[in-house]
């Protein structure tokens, strides 16, 4: 016997007490009745393991499955191993049978044929594309200024407009008083004098600030930040509808904007801020970072035009 419990032990007493001074006697002083000693000593037969007590599980049931039911329910699930509960109970019931969910799964349970629902194959993720070289494809998007760091608060906005480098991270960024499809031409010509390099391709959202493609019945006009891409040559990639992470190195530096920027500085005015965030920027393209091998922007960049040298 594996596990010999309190209640064995005690018809063990019990049925040794019996047998030397009477039934009666033990009835009066384990507090039973004498049935009880009767129905133990009748099952006794000298080893304690015939003290525990048995199943009261029925031997059968009156709405117990049928053997015909028994054999769909197995031909069903060999059939279809890989196949979820309902949609085995939705197949048999179409066959006949007629039982509840919850009875078929007793039944699966009972004959050891859990039915398992096969996990939706994962997404493969594509490879991510790597640059090159300086220019090859810069991040551009726009930043709302928490209104928090806005001290003199007079219902003004302000935003901050970012073009991040793919290849070194290199970044520019402008501040502005509205976000609108002119701001960015502004940003991109800007951008363009601050960059040291030539400009291939520039990626952004689908934000009516850069495209119309998703928020006019004209989706087919040009904006005036998309002509002066086409002006300079330069191609425009819209990442896809909802997937920030597209656009994930911008969003990743905007992030750290609101950590090492935001978090500790207030503007009284929107020349502060667009003086203030000018001082940022340069702290940011002067800092290194483990991607680049712990180099800064600016140093990656430079070692590229001065020497061809990557970071990789």
């Amino acid at each position: 016997m594996a596990n010999i419990t309190q209640d064995m032990l005690f018809r063990l007493s019990l049925i040794k007490y019996a047998k030397t001074f009477g039934v009666t006697k033990a009835a009066i002083k384990y507090h039973t009745n004498r049935q009880y000693i009767y129905r133990w000593l009748k099952r006794y037969d000298g080893s304690i393991s015939s003290l525990a007590c048995r199943s009261r599980r029925p031997h059968h049931h009156p709405r117990q499955h049928t053997d015909e039911e028994i054999a769909l329910i197995k031909n069903m699930y060999r059939r279809n191993p890989s196949t979820g509960l309902v949609v085995l109970w939705v197949k048999l019931r179409q066959r006949g049978y007629s039982r509840s969910i919850t009875g078929l799964w007793r039944v699966l349970r009972k004959l050891q044929l859990n039915p398992v629902k096969l996990p939706n194959p994962k997404k493969k993720a594509k490879p991510y594309e790597q640059m090159l070289y300086p220019g090859q494809r810069v991040q551009v998007d726009v930043k709302h200024v928490p209104s928090a760091c806005i001290v003199a608060d007079h219902g003004e906005k302000y935003y901050q407009y970012t073009a991040i480098d793919e290849f070194s991270r290199f970044r520019y960024v402008e501040a502005f008083q509205e976000i609108s499809t002119y701001s960015s031409t502004v940003f991109l010509d800007h951008m363009l004098k601050a960059f040291p390099f030539n400009v291939e391709c520039v990626q952004t959202d689908n934000g009516s600030e850069f495209t119309k493609h998703y928020g006019s019945s004209n989706s087919s006009a040009l904006t005036m930040f998309e002509k002066r891409l086409k002006e300079y040559g330069i191609r425009h990639k819209k990442i896809k509808p909802f997937t920030p992470k597209h656009n994930g190195k911008v969003e990743r530096s905007h992030r750290k904007d609101n950590e090492y920027f935001y978090a500790s500085h207030q503007f009284y005015s929107f020349e502060d801020f667009s003086r203030q965030l000018k001082v940022h920027n340069r702290k940011y393209n002067a800092f290194p970072m483990r991607p680049l091998g712990w180099k800064s922007p600016k140093e990656t960049l430079e070692n590229f035009l001065l020497h061809g040298v990557t970071y990789v």
